[in-house]
């Protein structure tokens, strides 16, 4: 696999080795080992995967502590546009983010660290997504903010009077008012 570094620190892109021929193709979508050597030594406890359609926007996401999590996503039908946004107060890059698109044909996967709050807008008429956390989900540890903050400056390709969001998404707060769940100099990751 090919890890392709972004603006943000410990946001990364993976492109696997893709091997096809007329039979179709075959990739290793994971490997303990080359994550752990490449990116970071990291143990997913869970994957999880939806289903949505066009104009879908799921986030922004992220668990507070002591159960935050870090996530690595893929669409493996349809497009995505993914979103992290670092939300760790003391950042040098507090508050910008990394968008990528993934798709069915480029098997680009997504590493969103501990710290950064995480979406993704539907673009194609459907999309399966797929996402591995390295800790469970904590219903009472959920957090998030307002995905359509022009604060945030996210182009999310998709005619937002018409996005299609969850009530609590909706109701999210800003970034400026979202209380600091993470401090930039803690290490997330003891």
């Amino acid at each position: 696999m090919e890890v392709i570094k972004t603006a943000i620190e410990g946001v990364v892109i993976i492109k696997p080795r893709v091997f096809t021929d007329e039979r179709g193709y075959f990739f290793e979508s994971f490997s303990q080992r080359e994550f752990d050597e490449k990116v970071r030594p990291i143990r997913f406890v869970q994957d999880n995967e939806s289903k949505s359609v066009y104009g879908v926007l799921r986030g922004l996401h992220y668990q507070k502590m002591p159960y935050t999590q870090s996530k690595l996503v893929r669409c493996v039908r349809g497009r995505v546009l993914d979103v992290a946004v670092d939300i760790r107060r003391g950042s040098p890059t507090f508050g910008r983010h990394v968008a990528v698109e993934l798709t069915e044909e480029n098997h680009l996967q997504f590493f969103i660290p501990r710290g950064f709050a995480h979406g993704f807008a539907v673009l194609s008429d459907e999309a399966v997504f797929q996402y591995k956390c390295d800790a469970f989900y904590a219903p009472s540890s959920e957090g998030g903010v307002q995905a359509i903050d022009d604060a945030l400056g996210i182009d999310w390709r998709i005619p937002l009077d018409k996005a299609i969001m969850s009530p609590k998404d909706v109701c999210r707060a800003k970034l400026a008012d979202v209380p600091c769940d993470f401090d930039y100099d803690d290490d997330l990751y003891k």
